[in-house]
């Protein structure tokens, strides 16, 4: 698949001032900030700042990377009649207000949007001030803010082929460069052994993402004796005070089970598995796919079938197989992932079709649309 080569991308002469505006849950941040790592990677004199509200989890993760985080009031379109929805237009107003001047005070060259409530306002704000706007949407679909900024500019890029998007372009998604850049099978020792498993096990690793997920949690509990049975050593990953129990109340344990609550750095999970039981994210399916890694995507059974969306088109590929959450059972994983595991020669398949559908570079990309806009607004600024 031909990239754009960012070498090649003209860069502003000036010093760029981008503001790069998203929050809320992680499948936001981690965009946003890979996006902002590659643009400084790129344009080391660059300035950034990140925007979003004070009661995501933004206001962790941002400073914890290094950067700026300015915010404004969260305003969520009211789902039904109510007192938010006769409040709506004056609190909309007050945002963009508020992001005009966050605009305003940073001088801002380029608005980069990953989506969320904080991006509207900061569109409707770049486009009153002529500052140019770049959107990336991480899911196959678009969500509300993004499809208003898409309006707004041809600077658009998405990690899904599949997504309906005005003037957007596949990129992938932007991911820490651990992950982009893993190869598998060469860290596989040392990962197995940070981990503390066997280096030459057949080794299932489960996660249903730092929240966690009971149903999975629930399943792999119930199916030690047959994972273990089959040779399997297990990583399961249970998520931030969601460790699993046995009958004596302490943390269940079985011979290969290792369970933790959560691993500092994804990558070395991933190199570690033959094969990952996850849920569907599309941060996960983006990185699975990268790093070739086969997968059995459990999508979350709650919202609007999003999670199902983003791991189709790997599953298609042949990367990837799907089960409903009501049907990820003991039954169904004895049947169906045992044998997987079991099957080399089918892993390897998996891994290649994966890995054939991934995409390392996205951030790369997105750090090469962002500075030509950001030198279309400085030569917009110098005219002025």
């Amino acid at each position: 698949m031909p990239h754009e080569d960012p070498a090649r991308t003209a860069l502003p002469t000036s010093r760029p001032s981008v503001v790069l505006a998203g929050g809320g849950t992680a499948g936001h941040i981690s965009p946003l900030l890979a996006i902002a790592r590659a643009v400084v990677k790129a344009a080391p004199a660059a300035r950034i700042l990140a925007v979003g509200t004070a009661t995501g989890m933004e206001t962790r993760i941002v400073p914890a990377a290094g950067f700026e985080l300015a915010v404004i009031d969260r305003v969520p379109l009211p789902r039904k009649p109510s007192l938010d929805l006769v409040k709506l237009p004056r609190r909309f107003a007050a945002a963009v207000r508020a992001s005009e001047g966050i605009l305003a005070r940073a001088e801002a060259d380029v608005l980069v949007g990953v989506g969320g409530y904080v991006c509207t306002p900061m569109y409707i704000a770049a486009r009153r001030r002529g500052v140019p706007i770049v959107i990336h949407e991480a899911n196959t679909r678009a969500g509300l803010a993004n499809r208003v900024g898409a309006l707004f500019t041809e600077r658009v890029g998405k990690a899904f082929a599949a997504t309906r998007l005005r003037h957007s372009k596949l990129v992938g998604m932007p991911m820490r460069p651990e992950i982009a850049g893993l190869d598998r099978a060469a860290a596989r020792t040392s990962a197995r052994a940070s981990l503390g498993l066997d280096p030459d096990r057949t080794t299932l690793v489960v996660t249903g993402g730092s929240l966690g997920a009971a149903s999975l949690n629930r399943t792999i509990a119930a199916s030690l004796g047959v994972l273990a049975s089959a040779g399997v050593q297990t990583l399961h990953i249970t998520g931030r005070d969601k460790a699993v129990a046995g009958p004596d109340g302490t943390p269940l344990a079985a011979p290969g089970y290792h369970q933790t609550e959560f691993v500092d750095g994804m990558e070395t999970a991933y190199a570690a598995a033959d094969l990952i039981v996850c849920r569907a994210g599309a941060g996960t399916v983006c990185e699975v796919a990268a790093v070739g890694l086969p997968a059995v995507f459990v999508p979350l059974p709650i919202g609007n079938g999003e999670q199902a969306l983003n791991a189709r088109g790997l599953v298609e590929a042949g990367g990837a197989l799907m089960v409903r959450d009501a049907d990820f059972t003991p039954g169904w994983l004895e049947d169906t992932v045992l044998p997987l595991l079991a099957d080399g020669t089918r892993l390897a398949g998996m891994a290649h079709a994966a890995a054939a559908q991934g995409i390392r570079d996205a951030d790369a990309q997105m750090a090469a649309m962002v500075l030509a806009a950001a030198g279309d607004g400085i030569q917009e600024g110098t005219r002025a």
